[in-house]
């Protein structure tokens, strides 16, 4: 998927109501020069974004190297709207709960994550993400 183009005075695709250029854009924009999102709930927003404009080289500089794949291909999915649901930062652990709608083939969809998150050398880190009402096993 090819990066798509965005105006710095364009609506932020998180969904935040600031311009791309003063949420997410500055932190996809400031990766190369070590500005990185300050809380778990400004890299949740940004890796959405990311997924909306797709920046792949954001979305891998930002997953932490022990979970992260070795190579990522983006769904040719349409990225609607980001609901963060619960937010949290504990020391260098944090948790953030989103629904995120999007459009598949035409055919509208929700991905319901809780998204763990470290912070290593000052900066946060995606781990990995539980599934509500997918991971857990079904009853014997």
């Amino acid at each position: 998927m090819k990066n798509k183009a965005r105006s710095a005075t364009q609506p932020c695709p998180c969904g935040s109501g600031q311009t791309y250029a003063d949420c997410c854009g500055r932190w996809h924009a400031g990766l190369s020069e070590g500005l990185h999102a300050p809380t778990p709930e400004a890299l949740m927003r940004s890796r959405y974004s990311a997924y909306g404009l797709g920046l792949l080289d954001y979305l891998l500089a930002t997953w932490h190297p022990c979970t992260a794949p070795g190579d990522l291909e983006l769904p040719p999915v349409k990225w609607l709207e980001l609901d963060i649901r619960f937010a949290e930062a504990t020391g260098d652990a944090g948790v953030v709960e989103f629904i995120a709608r999007l459009r598949d083939n035409g055919r509208g969809a929700r991905l319901h994550e809780i998204s763990r998150f470290v912070r290593e050398d000052g900066r946060w880190l995606y781990i990995d993400g539980t599934h509500p009402g997918m991971d857990e096993a079904p009853a014997a």
